[in-house]
């Protein structure tokens, strides 16, 4: 049945609220962030990947949203000081656990492998610390290694991306959260938010040539990205539609009016995508190319990707079996 409504933000159903929804933005930005930019670095890049404005944004942002992501979730937890217990007792039964497990390794391999990336910038950095030579020396006999690290830095990145998704799809009383494409919706959704946050930070803060190789392989990727993002939300309603009974319902109270609807229609669907294909198709090369113009088109790519995460939470629990 229907849950009874009292604010769009507070309603009987609600087990998981704010919070949760910045957590799972923030983890779909690292990992999508990685995966682009393994992507760049293999295709256009090469060696030459540490002077990229792009790889610096990664090695900034990707870690850092991760670190922040697990403080939001630990602070929301009703008892935040055993958290530490998730950290070395797992349970392969819960997906909560085996998220913690994979956070894990994810970020160790991601700080070796943006470690031996920027190896030549953090020897530099410690020249005039003698006594921390040897940092530098581990992470030269290293380097050999990072062609090696990529592959798995990708599927760690995916996993997780992914892993956002099937922590919601967990939920089997929520029928609008209970769904398999969730995951790679979640997924390619992340690799969005990532590429609009990489051009972001990489234009306004490491002033990334906007004539650069990199950055044009980044907006080739970008149409597509969104394109399937667009066609895997037409298969998640229309899926949830046609499986009749609760999920007819939830895909009615979800999309039918109200506050969770105008939130998807204007902004996740009207801002974040349609707007800047519009955009991107019918302005002209010089003003496609201008800094103005990335900031703005990226910025509404990534409020779109942070408002799909709320719309996802919230308006996935306002319909229980």
């Amino acid at each position: 049945m229907s849950s009874a409504l009292n604010t769009p933000f507070h309603f009987e159903s609600l087990v998981w609220d704010w919070p949760i929804a910045i957590y799972l933005f923030l983890i779909g930005v690292s990992a999508g962030m990685v995966v682009v930019s393994l992507l760049v670095k293999r295709r256009v890049l090469g060696g030459n990947a540490a002077q990229s404005g792009l790889l610096k944004s990664t090695a900034i942002i990707a870690p850092l949203a991760v670190v922040l992501g697990l403080f939001i979730l630990i602070l929301h937890l009703t008892r935040p000081w055993t958290f530490w217990k998730l950290m070395f007792f797992y349970s392969t039964s819960s997906v909560m656990s085996l998220g913690v497990m994979l956070f894990q390794i994810y970020m160790v391999v991601l700080l070796v492998w943006l470690a031996v990336l920027f190896r030549h910038w953090i020897t530099a950095l410690l020249q005039p610390y003698p006594k921390l030579s040897r940092v530098s020396t581990l992470l030269n006999k290293l380097a050999p290694i990072e062609p090696k690290l990529e592959p798995l830095m990708m599927f760690l990145a995916v996993a997780l991306g992914a892993y956002t998704g099937f922590l919601l799809s967990a939920l089997k009383t929520y029928p609008l959260l209970n769904n398999p494409v969730l995951p790679v919706l979640f997924l390619f959704s992340g690799v969005s938010s990532g590429i609009a946050a990489m051009v972001l930070c990489s234009v306004a803060f490491f002033k990334e040539p906007l004539h650069s190789p990199a950055l044009a392989f980044v907006h080739r990727l970008e149409k597509p990205v969104v394109w399937l993002e667009l066609f895997l939300l037409l298969t998640f309603f229309t899926g949830l539609w046609f499986g009749g009974g609760q999920k007819e319902v939830a895909v009615t109270v979800a999309l039918g009016g109200g506050f969770w609807a105008l939130m998807f229609w204007f902004w996740v669907i009207g801002c974040g995508m349609v707007l800047p294909l519009v955009l991107n198709r019918y302005c002209s090369h010089n003003v496609r190319h201008r800094v103005s113009f990335l900031l703005t088109v990226s910025g509404l790519s990534l409020f779109g990707v942070f408002v799909l995460r709320f719309f996802i939470l919230y308006a996935g629990q306002m319909t229980v079996v």
